[in-house]
């Protein structure tokens, strides 16, 4: 059901035959030289899928664009440095990413990171909303169930809310899903399906293994070990670097394996599915990660929660009350900014 790509690196070498006119995508990074930012641009580069490749941050950007721009691939690569230079790094994006913000050190919940990272995200934002209010917008920066609230309320300002063009990323804890069901069970993590729904933090992580691909079953008590572990498994990795910095190399191929599956779907690809933080009616709460149709305009169709289990919709009660708290966090901090 879910539109895989088994690597990105790979991806770019088996595109590699793309014709120029679905691989002229302007991709544009806000956040480039982090720690998330210099992977994912480095595969985003590898991509023939796109012809130009913005870099924007406020240190060290010429440099990361200078060392990607000797990669043999295609995508034509400009660096821009500080505020004075971030509409131009805008300018024709198609589709932007945006991991920019503080990394989460041992201790730290993703709320944690709210107030810097929510000020970066709003500042962003409105620079999108401003110079390509109709480019694809995917906010990794956390704390996403607040941030993404945070930018669609930024583009309701500027009059140029569609909400069928901003995603949250959360394709890391798909990933993960994927990864940890297959190594219980034997099985190629490629060729692993779970799609998971709610937010991107904690119990809002809800993985949803009754619709795994191929089907698995787990005895309940394994069951819940394994939804526990994905739901804190970045606090796994934020534990394991002992203070250097949270997931990294993980969300940039996350964050890559998404802006890929944007990519085909924007150039005519059917039935490309993934999982994403956006606006929705699915449940009581106003933004939801769900399974999604993409297309030639973002979200095609929101496919919904399926068919779930009495567990699983337990999970998604359970969820409910720190979900809505984090989304109206989001949406108050741009109320009291002006």
């Amino acid at each position: 059901m879910f539109s895989r790509i088994a690597r990105p690196a790979a991806h770019g070498l088996v595109r590699g035959l793309s014709t120029s006119s679905q691989a002229s995508a302007r991709v544009a990074v806000l956040g480039a030289s982090g720690g998330i930012g210099q992977p994912l641009s480095l595969l985003l580069k590898n991509s023939p899928l796109i012809s130009n490749l913005a870099l924007y941050d406020i240190a060290h950007t010429p440099g990361v664009a200078a060392d990607l721009s000797h990669i043999e691939t295609r995508a034509k690569v400009t660096g821009y440095m500080g505020p004075d230079q971030l509409p131009e790094s805008l300018k024709g994006a198609e589709v932007v990413v945006i991991p920019a913000g503080v990394p989460r050190k041992p201790g730290m919940t993703r709320d944690d990171l709210f107030n810097t990272n929510a000020s970066i995200v709003a500042t962003l934002s409105d620079a999108c909303a401003k110079h390509c209010p109709e480019a694809m917008i995917c906010i990794i920066s956390n704390p996403v169930n607040s941030t993404i609230p945070i930018t669609s309320e930024v583009f309701k300002k500027h009059g140029v809310y569609n909400p069928n063009h901003i995603f949250g990323v959360t394709t890391l804890d798909i990933v993960r899903a994927n990864t940890f069901v297959a190594e219980l069970k034997g099985l190629d993590p490629a060729r692993v399906n779970v799609p998971v729904i709610g937010g991107h933090a904690g119990k809002t992580i809800i993985p949803l293994i009754s619709q795994c691909t191929p089907k698995v079953e787990f005895p309940q008590n394994q069951l819940e070990v394994l939804i526990g572990r994905i739901q804190e498994a970045g606090t796994e990795v934020v534990k394991a670097k002992a203070g250097a910095g949270s997931a990294t190399l993980s969300m940039a191929y996350a964050g890559a394996r998404f802006v890929f599956s944007l990519l085909d779907a924007m150039n005519g690809k059917e039935g490309v599915i993934e999982c994403s933080f956006v606006r929705s009616e699915e449940t009581e709460c106003p933004y939801f990660s769900t399974p999604l149709l993409l297309g030639k305009n973002g979200i095609e169709k929101n496919l919904g929660l399926g068919k779930i289990t009495s567990f699983e919709e337990k999970l998604v009660a359970d969820a409910m009350s720190e979900l809505k708290g984090s989304i109206k966090k989001g949406e108050e901090f741009i109320k009291s900014h002006k």
